[in-house]
């Protein structure tokens, strides 16, 4: 082993207001020592950082080019209840490619996200 993950880290225009979105989607906590550059959440055991990127551009998803590269997949046990509430908090449904297994959202600055549950 060369080394251990120590966080997943996502650019955005606004840290603060992203890892809000996060800490409510995944039952986070925020790490102290946060500023509005650099915000660590703490996620089922895994960090999850926000990082001020400037001269951010979402991602293009899906992309006709190629791949999403990257994204979250969320356990859920309603997928309706779920997808109603992250609606509420400013994600964009994308699609339900396969509709018995997950639904692909954007969060609010562009990154996908799946919703997932147990059927």
């Amino acid at each position: 082993m060369i080394g251990q993950l120590r966080s997943v880290v996502l650019d955005c225009p606004d840290p603060p207001e992203l890892a809000s979105f996060y800490e409510e989607l995944l039952g986070a906590s925020r790490l102290a020592g946060g500023d509005a550059d650099w915000v660590v959440i703490v996620a089922s055991g895994t960090r999850i950082a926000f990082q001020r990127a400037p001269e951010y551009v979402a991602p293009v998803f899906p992309d006709p080019r190629g791949s999403q590269q990257f994204h979250l997949d969320v356990l859920v046990e309603d997928v309706e209840v779920a997808q109603a509430r992250v609606l509420e908090m400013g994600a964009s449904f994308v699609t339900a490619e396969d509709a018995d297994a997950f639904r692909v959202f954007l969060d609010p600055v562009g990154h996908p996200f799946c919703l997932m549950w147990l059927s």
